[in-house]
């Protein structure tokens, strides 16, 4: 057994001396002391070890046993002494490869008895009951949130105190998390390993995968109180809501106009700065919007994607259809306020206003 084994082996057993105990006492070996405290107290337990409490010299994180720090090292090192015999993948701790070889031998021995979830792991189990339950063991003692898992309290409090430990070695940029690095990676790499079954379109984030498949589905699980409207997106509907309401929220700086939404105001900030940094690849043209390029290039090729079911007319846009769709029922929406005309296009009431104020074109 090498060394790094074998202190694993007494982390283990430190972690056991540890671990909450709710229904039976805790006896130490030493002295036959015991405690009914759920949790052992670290000063009882440091009363037996010789070595003074241990602190990390890269994070200055404290530790009472050499085996605990030298396996938090591991974590700086990347030193992983327990592979795997059928896919060679390591790992740090020999209950996490114990737990990767149920993958192998297709085992998920711990079921869930609400749902029937299937785990390879117990611990997993565990942490999966507190979606049944609403458990929230964790708090941060700053604003009081709850959280059903350790690891979310630590990223959570990273809001508090600033910190981004994970740094991009390309642009310098820092992350909370380590995952949002990753994703932030791709955007160098250009790497999309998400792909969709249905349209082979690929994407840099799994999450925007099952976004996307809504599209083709059809899903829409949020829904409006008040209207009964239906959205693919939490955002989506979130921003709909203040249609009822009122709220605009985001305003310019520059000329005070209000928003509802946050990527409006964003769009609109354009139209003071002069910024375009959407380029069509063929003509060269600029847009403000993204949405308007993906139109604008409709134009290259030829793509029509728009059909009006009564005169299978095809059109670029969807506005354009709708507009063409007034000449089939005969809705004239825009009504002139002074001569009570109605008109098919907003643009020809304009025109018409200039015949009662003498405007000249």
């Amino acid at each position: 057994m090498s060394e790094l084994q074998n202190n694993y082996a007494q982390h283990e057993m430190y972690k056991h001396l540890c671990t909450r105990s709710e229904e039976h006492q805790f006896t130490s070996d030493v002295h036959n002391k015991s405690s009914m405290r759920r949790y052992v107290s670290k000063k009882h337990l440091q009363s037996h070890h010789q070595e003074q409490a241990l602190a990390c010299d890269v994070c200055k994180k404290i530790f009472m046993c050499p085996s605990a720090l030298k396996l938090h090292v591991c974590s700086y090192t990347g030193e992983k002494p327990f592979t795997c015999d059928v896919c060679n993948k390591t790992f740090m701790m020999s209950g996490d490869l114990n737990a990767h070889l149920h993958t192998h031998a297709g085992k998920q021995p711990f079921m869930c008895g609400v749902c029937k979830k299937s785990f390879n792991r117990s611990c997993t189990l565990k942490l999966h009951l507190r979606t049944h339950t609403g458990e929230r063991p964790y708090t941060c003692d700053v604003c009081k949130k709850s959280f059903r898992y350790f690891n979310s309290l630590t990223l959570h409090l990273r809001i508090h105190t600033g910190e981004r430990p994970y740094k991009c070695d390309v642009c310098k940029k820092f992350f909370r998390q380590n995952g949002a690095l990753k994703e932030h990676l791709r955007t160098h790499t250009r790497e999309r390993p998400f792909k969709c079954d249905i349209c082979k379109k690929s994407f840099s984030q799994s999450s925007t995968l099952k976004l996307h498949l809504r599209t083709h589905t059809g899903e829409r699980p949020y829904t409006c109180d008040v209207c009964k409207k239906s959205f693919r997106f939490s955002n989506s509907l979130t921003s709909h809501l203040r249609i009822h309401t009122g709220e605009q929220p985001y305003k310019c700086d520059v000329c005070k106009k209000l928003f509802r939404r946050c990527d409006s105001l964003k769009v609109h900030l354009r139209t003071h700065t002069g910024e375009r940094p959407f380029q069509c690849d063929v003509c060269k043209k600029l847009f403000r919007r993204s949405g308007a390029l993906k139109v604008h290039l409709r134009i290259h090729t030829g793509e029509r994607p728009f059909k009006c079911d009564v005169c299978k007319k095809f059109f670029r846009r969807c506005y354009n259809l709708k507009v063409h769709l007034r000449t089939h029922i005969g809705e004239q929406p825009f009504n002139c306020d002074l001569c009570k005309k109605s008109f098919k296009h907003s643009s020809t009431l304009k025109l018409h206003l200039r015949n009662h104020t003498g405007q000249l074109p």
